[in-house]
């Protein structure tokens, strides 16, 4: 199912959609964040229309896997999401996180407007010269695109699936390093 990248959210609400490997992972923290009212998992910066997880998967598309956050810029601000995006996932490795490895598991923020862009390349400019890392980010800053919403079952995967490996051993690790770093951010304590 193809969804435009402009498509109009309620008002007082903003989207940002960031790629930083496995959808899977990116979806269960930020649905987590105060502030943000959906996230949903999909495909964006291919080359294919209405392209399918296995054809994204192949690396032929061009695709990342994406998530769209959609927010309230009143309780959470765009360079709210950008921090907790840089320390849920590695942004200095190229087009790999951990063994995902292909363009599709590529760094990416994918923005919706000059405002985004900027704050973006600040955010990237003053964690390159903090040097948290050994290499700098390699995150791509790029403008949004058509969005694809991923297949059912990759939506809310991590809540509908946490004893599976995968979910186990790669996403419970950033979802719980997410509740610790950033407490103060949950919807919920506890």
């Amino acid at each position: 199912m193809r969804l435009n990248a402009t498509t109009a959210v309620s008002a007082g609400k903003e989207v940002a959609t960031l790629a930083g490997g496995c959808f899977w992972c990116l979806e269960a923290v930020f649905d987590e964040m105060k502030g943000v009212t959906s996230v949903e998992s999909g495909y964006m910066g291919g080359r294919m229309p209405d392209p399918t997880y296995q054809q994204v998967c192949s690396g032929g598309t061009g695709h990342a896997e994406v998530v769209q956050i959609t927010f309230d810029p009143a309780a959470v601000s765009f360079r709210e999401l950008l921090e907790v995006f840089f320390v849920v996932h590695d942004p200095t490795t190229l087009n790999r996180q951990g063994n995902d490895a292909g363009t599709q598991y590529r760094s990416a923020i994918f923005y919706h407007s000059p405002q985004q862009k900027a704050v973006a390349e600040e955010v990237i400019a003053r964690l390159n010269a903090a040097t948290l890392w050994d290499r700098p980010i390699v995150t791509d800053v790029t403008p949004v695109s058509a969005f694809y919403v991923a297949e059912g079952y990759h939506q809310e995967y991590f809540a509908r699936n946490a004893g599976q490996p995968y979910c186990m051993f790669v996403v419970a690790p950033k979802v719980q390093k997410f509740r610790k770093e950033f407490l103060q951010k949950l919807k919920k304590a506890g």
